[in-house]
């Protein structure tokens, strides 16, 4: 019998969850891998208020030490999140010689080179499944199911929280703020979720899945990111009159040595696979060559589905060997690769602007628009009526970033105009 033994650091929801699957699975896990794990010592700075029913013999701690320097634990969970101490337990575990699994998608995607070297350069693991997509395989299919394949797109909804947000909005008629109260109601959401509402969750993610579809390590500040806080019921409603629907989408794609890194809502049809990824399941849609285009979707969050991916990595240490390497080079870059400035990014675009419905409003604007070559492709309004702020609808056809942002600072600063127009970009997936 394999014996494998953990020191779990963090035990929070996920930690308890982790402890939990894998008891349940413990007679399956040796029958049919031929392996026992054994948590040997569990630290966690407030262990002594939590209940701790199952962990056996387990050596209870809040001390980190008591893991990193034992030298009969094998492998390191960690799953406290944040980059301090996350960052120094991961780097101490594996320099002491212990491999580590982690869901921590900020350590993975500002400190993942790093640790991959050291990684290397100390013959260790580190395993990161549920830093992405919680228990959705997509780490492993990247690195090695479809690790033959040319990576050319990649469209993620990759953010529980703004998919049920978004999809209450549309399918209940919530307003913005009533969905976000429904959200941190159900434990959807934090308490102060601005890390998932303004896209910095998404663009963590989407910087892992950069490095390891391109082979470019990509600094999270140069992904552009934008939330889902200036998104209305109006313009749900006028997605859906379009045959379209909002999606907060994680965006990644390489044409010769430029990689686009976006975070932002778009609207994609109706028609589209990841149109149907509704509340908070997640989805992440690739294009690769020769294999074609490819979906993985299931729970990205939760404390079983996040557990479920951290089980898989142990499973998958377990199965390998200690020596072992996996098939992908996650220790050294592609040269070359730029990321591709969203400015100079051409896409189509959805915009609203509050007017005072007064005549010439319309050729006010859409002279702007003609002066920065931008071309209308459709224009809705609403019935007239000169007493009312109304909204206007336009779809644009291709422009860069930089045009419209000039056109808009323009517009906005016309006599009946109101506000700030909303601006949303389209993509065409299929």
């Amino acid at each position: 019998m394999n014996k494998i033994n953990i020191g779990l650091i963090g035990y929070g929801t996920v930690g308890s969850g982790v402890v939990k699957l894998l008891r349940a699975r413990k007679s399956y896990i040796k029958n049919k891998f031929n392996t026992e794990f054994v948590i040997r010592t569990l630290c966690d700075r407030s262990i002594h208020k939590k209940k701790t029913r199952g962990l056996g013999k387990a050596r209870l701690t809040k001390n980190i030490q008591d893991v990193l320097g034992d030298p009969k634990i094998d492998i390191v969970v960690e799953l406290i999140g944040g980059m301090h101490p996350a960052k120094e337990i991961a780097l101490k575990s594996m320099k002491n010689g212990k491999h580590v699994v982690t869901a921590n998608k900020e350590l993975i995607a500002n400190c993942g080179k790093e640790l991959f070297q050291l990684a290397k350069k100390n013959h260790c693991h580190l395993y990161f499944e549920s830093s992405v997509g919680a228990g959705i395989p997509i780490i492993k299919s990247i690195t090695e199911g479809i690790v033959g394949n040319k990576f050319k797109n990649i469209y993620g909804i990759i953010n529980g929280t703004c998919n049920f947000i978004l999809s209450e909005m549309t399918q209940n008629h919530y307003s913005f703020a009533q969905a976000l109260a429904e959200a941190q109601e159900k434990g959807f959401a934090e308490s102060n979720p601005a890390l998932d509402i303004n896209g910095m969750d998404s663009a963590h993610k989407l910087a892992i899945l950069i490095y390891l579809a391109f082979g470019k390590s990509v600094n999270v500040k140069e992904i552009y990111r934008e939330g889902i806080t200036h998104i209305s019921h109006d313009d749900i409603e006028y997605a859906t009159s379009l045959g379209l629907t909002i999606k907060l989408l994680a965006i990644a794609k390489k044409e010769d040595n430029r990689i686009e890194a976006r975070v932002h809502p778009t609207l994609i049809s109706k028609d589209h696979p990841l149109a149907s990824i509704n509340s908070i399941y997640n989805a992440i849609y690739m294009k690769t060559d020769p294999l074609g285009s490819t979906l993985l979707s299931g729970e990205g969050a939760g404390q079983m589905a996040a557990a479920s991916g951290v089980v898989s990595d142990l499973i998958n240490f377990a199965t390998r060997g200690h020596s072992s390497a996996l098939p992908s080079n996650l220790h050294s870059e592609a040269p070359g690769l730029k990321i591709q400035k969203i400015d100079q990014i051409k896409t189509k675009f959805y915009i609203r602007f509050m007017v005072i419905d007064k005549p010439g409003i319309l050729s006010a604007i859409t002279g702007v628009l003609g002066k920065h070559n931008i071309s209308i492709n459709s224009v809705t309004q609403n019935a007239h009526n000169p007493s009312l702020t109304v909204p206007v609808i336009m779809l644009t056809d291709y422009t860069s970033g930089k045009m419209l942002r000039l056109a808009l600072n323009k517009i906005q600063k016309l006599p009946l105009v109101r506000g700030k127009p909303v601006a949303i970009r389209m993509e065409k997936l299929w």
